[in-house]
């Protein structure tokens, strides 16, 4: 990866995380089930579907002030108070770069950007699920797709956000949501907003949604309900 390729949002989030400390001591995860909860949705009638807590987003277009370290801790505290609150499976959404950086915070899930990680993916996937962590690895091509396969990944996220100019186009799912195969959970995230846009990823071979803004602007529980209740 050549962090010059990436917009100066990504950057600057990236080079807060090459500078944050990893945990004191090894984590050990007992997860609640990505697989089972998206089953239970489904089961029940809705779409699976992950729901991102962002007060603020870091990688919109524009000019931001927000100092990255202290988003990643406010991130990290507000992730504990969730999963004590919840019992539903969390994801850490965030930029883990080494092995270290696992060792931070306890998750069911955690998210491993195939872009940012090169040849150190495989060995990141191995070293989170030794620590019980269910791995969902984020690509935004069909190379990254398969780089992600080949780590055993079980869940793999296609984003439709190019990281290296922040734009945003549905099409990238289904351009190359073919390449994975079946037994692979496939996830779409950024740029769903509406239902038509949930029927188009679902159509395109999405098993599940990762979406945040679209569930953040306005009632939150309203939007879920929106866009977790739609007949494919």
């Amino acid at each position: 990866m050549n962090a010059d390729e990436m917009a100066p949002q990504v950057r600057s989030i990236l080079d807060a995380a090459r500078e944050r400390s990893g945990g004191e001591t090894r984590v050990s995860v007992d997860p609640r089930s990505l697989a089972d909860a998206f089953a239970a949705a489904e089961a029940d009638g809705r779409i699976p579907l992950i729901a991102e807590i962002k007060p603020t987003s870091p990688t919109t277009d524009g000019e931001r002030r927000d100092d990255p370290v202290a988003l990643a801790r406010q991130m990290i505290e507000t992730l504990e108070r969730v999963r004590a609150a919840v019992d539903v499976p969390v994801l850490r959404k965030d930029f883990v770069l080494d092995e270290a950086a696992l060792d931070v915070v306890e998750a069911d899930v955690i998210l491993l950007i195939a872009r940012f990680l090169g040849d150190d993916l495989e060995r990141l996937t191995d070293a989170a699920n030794e620590r019980g962590f269910q791995v969902l690895v984020e690509t935004h091509t069909r190379e990254e797709i398969e780089r992600a396969v080949a780590a055993d990944a079980a869940f793999v996220g296609v984003n439709n956000r190019d990281l290296a100019e922040l734009s945003v186009d549905l099409t990238t799912f289904e351009e190359v949501a073919s390449t994975a195969p079946e037994s692979v959970t496939l996830i779409a995230e950024s740029g769903i907003r509406t239902v038509d846009d949930v029927r188009r990823m679902r159509t395109a071979g999405a098993d599940a949604l990762l979406v945040g803004s679209a569930i953040m602007a306005g009632n939150v529980e309203q939007n879920t309900h929106r866009l977790t209740h739609v007949r494919d």
